[in-house]
């Protein structure tokens, strides 16, 4: 097939969407009338799944809890969801498509929604620290190497 007759490779984004969001605030309403300076816990995921042909539903998730000693101050959880629809990509290009550029375009909606969710908690605002979700990426890849080369079953390929 020549050049011209190939189809092109196309990406949108159809929707962008809080998909789930959570604030608990276990020791109110004494944690209100403490002046602490507490410790914050941050942990990012993401997941991509195919759910229609050529669509996606891709969401990064974010969980932050607020700490002084044992005693929890909040625990805030929220998950931004996208639909994009892909076609035509080559199939080595889609991994990192769904993995770093799709959670790249959600992670500030995320940074917002999770300063605004603990902000109206009655907390001072929490503003999540800018990712290389292409760095996380490249880790999880360099993870799964390592969990198939350790005890796991080796496939070998004639040469």
């Amino acid at each position: 097939m020549s050049e011209a007759q190939q189809p092109q490779a196309s990406f949108q984004i159809e929707k962008i969407y809080v998909k789930d969001i959570s604030l608990e605030i276990p020791n109110a309403p004494q944690v209100f009338v403490q002046q602490v300076q507490p410790q914050v816990e941050v942990q990012i995921n993401t997941a991509a799944s195919q759910f229609a042909e050529a669509y996606f539903e891709v969401t990064v998730s974010a969980t932050v809890t607020a700490r002084v000693e044992e005693r929890t101050l909040f625990l805030a959880e929220a998950v931004q969801a996208g639909i994009f629809s892909v076609r035509n990509v080559p199939s080595g290009e889609l991994d990192p498509l769904l993995g770093v550029a799709c959670p790249t375009i959600l992670f500030p909606y995320l940074r917002e929604t999770i300063s605004d969710l603990i902000a109206r908690g009655g907390f001072p605002p929490v503003l999540l620290s800018p990712i290389s979700f292409e760095a996380l990426y490249v880790q999880r890849l360099q993870q799964r190497q390592q969990q198939q080369g350790g005890e796991g079953p080796r496939i070998e390929v004639a040469r």
